[in-house]
């Protein structure tokens, strides 16, 4: 079993590799670049590999040799998402355009003055969403929760390549639970927080809901303290379409009551896979996420 441990894979070596080429060799070519990469995961990354064949063959029902071309495929889309989020750091915003689907949901829930919660996954690339959030006028504070301690070194890079200074802030969970705190006073100030809901990691608090036909752990933070807070709550999702456009997707959370965390997890999952059915190659957990596999 190879449970997700906190951290992610991508690493700083790997996001200067990226902005020199897409400095050097423009962004297409960049993505050009990405065939040997994927082919390089394709063949070696073996754990990996049986975590999504079993996600595309045994959780989407693929076929055979469709679950070997959706492999690839997964790798190579990854690559690209990475190399726009940092060609898009760097300063290539205009390079991209931007569709906005429920951007109203966020703008509503602005307009309560009570702050709100935001879920999403990895799935797509939510980083990006800032942006792009200027261009609707949307001006408030956004704080990310997590306990990716790797995200610190990438983001002083990433800033450091930037022509703009990100406004995101990092609220880092702790075991002691201060980040609580943290949250209600970015609250009080109607500031949004965000969550990611579909990393549960060996020895903290979880969840079960069930996805793609078969029950997983979730991480119970996001959803009890977002079902005890007593504020909006909207998923949102940044997915890529073709070229070098991406898709704003925001839809609140209905019909769930408060202190519910169970009914707020089964919402999620419900609208979690509706978005995995549209964009498959686009879910990047790359870990034995069922739990199902020897």
């Amino acid at each position: 079993m190879n449970k997700w441990k906190g951290k992610s894979k991508g690493t700083i070596l790997g996001y200067r590799i990226f902005v020199w080429c897409i400095r050097n060799i423009g962004i297409r070519s960049s993505y050009f670049m990405l065939y040997f990469v994927a082919f390089y995961y394709f063949l070696f990354e073996k754990n990996s590999n049986r975590y999504y064949r079993y996600y595309f063959s045994e959780r989407l029902k693929y076929s055979f040799w469709n679950t070997k071309l959706s492999l690839f495929k997964s790798y190579f889309t990854f690559g690209k998402v990475l190399i726009d989020k940092t060609a898009i750091s760097a300063g290539l915003r205009e390079k991209y355009t931007y569709e906005f689907d429920g951007i109203e949901n966020l703008r509503n829930l602005l307009a309560e003055k009570k702050g709100g919660v935001l879920i999403s996954a990895h799935i797509g690339n939510f980083e990006i969403a800032e942006h792009f959030f200027a261009d609707i006028d949307f001006n408030c504070q956004i704080n990310l929760v997590t306990t990716d301690q790797e995200v610190t070194v990438i983001k002083e890079y990433l800033e450091s390549v930037s022509v703009k200074k990100s406004t995101v802030k990092f609220i880092y969970v702790k075991e002691d639970m201060s980040h609580i705190f943290e949250i209600n006073e970015a609250l009080s100030k109607n500031e949004l927080i965000c969550f990611t809901g579909d990393r549960y990691f060996e020895g903290s608090k979880y969840l079960e809901g069930e996805l793609l036909g078969k029950s997983a752990k979730f991480p119970a933070g996001p959803f009890l303290i977002a079902s005890r807070l007593g504020v909006p709550v909207v998923y949102v999702y940044v997915m890529k379409e073709k070229n070098l456009h991406y898709h704003l997707y925001a839809r609140v959370a209905e019909n769930v009551k408060k202190r519910d965390a169970q009914g707020l997890l089964n919402s999620y999952t419900q609208n979690l896979e509706s978005m995995i059915r549209k964009y498959p190659l686009q879910w990047f957990n790359y870990f034995d996420f069922w739990d199902d596999i020897n």
